[in-house]
This record gives structure tokens, sequence and C-alpha cells, in this order.
């Protein structure tokens, strides 16, 4: 469906026309542009934005059908922008994404959304804020989305930062390594790393080839040569997300292999405690086997303090393997 519809002059948004055709002939008339805002539409719905704006049937394909990787692409008539903007569901430790499309024309822009997360409205009414960057035109309407979805990625890796402290917490704790969930939990932090790996790294190509070119001679067209700066700067934050963001992936592959680590020595010092007490056991039982057996000329058979002799020198025995197991650190 439609979200919003607008026509913005000279960085102002004015009143126009209600039907598509006459509000894009009027934008181009005064140097203005359409900006149309869409949600998870349906063929049906698109069909007629399509033909008004001249889209590209592949762009169009890849809007209705979603699950696109972030990128860039060049038409004729348009530019066409893919973000997989991020949320973070702090309840579960999750990250979800969604998709935002942009196309970009002389004298409009339209975007579509998939997924509830990262709304448009409130990138709208800041450029609608700051008439000076609206002004631009539609690379206005394209640097705003863009960096939207960017400084929420700072925001997200800063939450995921948080997390994998209070992991790394709970695997090095004197009790919390051991538990049977940890491992499962670092995997699953693992996995949602690499859900936000694939939205912004991919990015990342895009983000460069607009803060790099611009103007109608240098391969892209439709873009503000004079916006190099501002897809610069959401660059430069791109870049600061990835770094965070294999930083984290890096750090949390070790805390793994801690774990690991500490789970095999944990292993290892039951291992030898469950021998030593082993052998301990097996003393006395040897020595009560011995005795045990029926057979009539046997040593101190009938001695009177045999018994007591016997039991004597079962302790000192346990007292001396205790003793050696103690020292070398088996108990």
């Amino acid at each position: 469906m439609i979200v919003d519809c607008g026509l913005y002059r000279d960085g102002h948004r004015a009143e126009g026309p209600a039907d598509l055709s006459d509000a894009l002939a009027e934008a181009r008339a005064s140097g203005g542009f359409v900006w149309i805002g869409l949600y998870e539409p349906t063929e049906d719905e698109f069909e007629h934005v399509t033909e008004e704006f001249g889209l590209h049937p592949l762009a169009v394909e890849d809007a209705l059908n979603a699950h696109q990787r972030p990128k860039l692409e060049v038409y004729h008539d348009s530019l066409f922008q893919v973000f997989n903007p991020v949320v973070y569901e702090p309840e579960s430790d999750t990250v979800s994404s969604g998709e935002i499309m942009v196309f970009l024309g002389d004298a409009f822009v339209v975007t579509v959304r998939h997924g509830e997360g990262s709304p448009l409205g409130a990138v709208r009414r800041r450029l609608e804020d700051d008439p000076e960057i609206l002004a631009k035109g539609p690379t206005a309407v394209l640097y705003a989305v863009a960096d939207a979805i960017v400084d929420h990625y700072l925001e997200v890796v800063t939450e995921l930062g948080t997390d994998l402290e209070e992991l790394e917490t709970e695997v090095f704790s004197p009790t919390g390594g051991g538990s049977r969930n940890t491992a499962s939990r670092i995997y699953g932090f693992k996995r949602q790393l690499l859900h936000f790996r694939r939205a912004c790294v991919p990015l990342m190509p895009p983000m460069t080839r607009l803060a790099e070119t611009g103007g109608l001679g240098s391969g892209l067209p439709f873009v503000n040569d004079r916006a190099r700066p501002f897809f610069r700067d959401v660059s430069d934050h791109l870049t600061r997300v990835n770094e965070s963001v294999e930083g984290l992936d890096r750090l949390v592959s070790d805390i793994l292999s801690a774990h690991l680590a500490q789970m095999s020595v944990r292993q290892n010092d039951d291992m030898r405690k469950i021998s030593a007490w082993a052998a301990m056991a097996a003393v006395p039982t040897m020595i009560a086997g011995i005795y045990g057996m029926n057979f009539d000329h046997m040593p101190e058979l009938h001695w009177l303090w045999s018994y007591p002799a016997v039991i004597a020198l079962m302790a000192a025995l346990e007292a001396l393997l205790y003793r050696l197991f103690k020292r070398r650190g088996w108990l």
C-alpha cells in the first residue's frame, strides 16, 4: 500500500496533484521531485507506480519478491538501491532484518519497505525539517535512508557488544562456564552476528561507490555530485560497523574456544579424581578379597590381632594414597 506521497520543491513539501503522472510532470517542470513510500505492495498496487515512473521490470521484480542482498544497480531510467535494516530484540537477544528498496530517478524517489522494522516516517519528517538537505533533490532521500539505517547498525552493534560482555563474564565465571547451555548460547550469538553481517557487509561496495562517484558524467546518474561528502560520512560509519562486527565475531570465536578448553580441562580433572578414588577403593577391596578366600593355611589367619592389623594396614595404605594424590593435585 502507499504509505505517503509528497511533492517537494526548494526543500519544502508542496501541495500537488493527486494523480502520479501529473505530480511527476509538475515536479519536473518546477525542479522538484516526488517521493512515494510503499509498504509491502502487491503486484497490482505496484503496477500503477511502475507504469507512471517507468521503472525497470527486473528491479520491480526484486522489489516485489524481496529477499535481496544489499546492492546498487544502475538502469537507464533510475538507480535501484537495496538496504537490509536490522532490528534487535532485547527480550530474545535476536537480530532480525527487513528490506528497503529505493528507486531513484531524475525527479522521483520510490521507497518500498518489507518487514516491520525501520519505518521511514521518521526519516521523512527529519528531511522535511531540514530544507537545506532536502533541496538537494532525490539524492537527499537516498542519503537520509542510508544514514538512518547505518546509524541504527551502530546501535545494534552496541547492544550486541553488551550481550557479548555478559556472555564472556558467564563463560569465565567459576561456575558459569560449565553450564550445559553456555555452548548453545555462544553458538546462537554467533548465528546472530552472521545474520547481522549479511546485512551490513555487502552494503559497503554500494556506499563506497556512492561516496566516490556522483553526477551525470561519473557513471552514477541521478546522484547529486555535491552529495558525495554525505555518502562518504555514511561510508565511514558503515566501516566502523563492519570493523566492530568483525571484532565481535573473532571475540566470540575465541570465547567458544576458551569455553571448550575449560570443559576439556574440567573433564580431565574429573577423570583424575575418579581414577584417584577408584585406586583408593581398590586397595582395601584387594586385601579384603585375599582374606575372604576359603583356605586353611593363610598367614596370620589364627593370630589374635590379625583383624585389627589388617584394618590398620588398609587405613595406612589409604592415607598414603590420599597424600600422594593430593600432592599431585588429583584430589
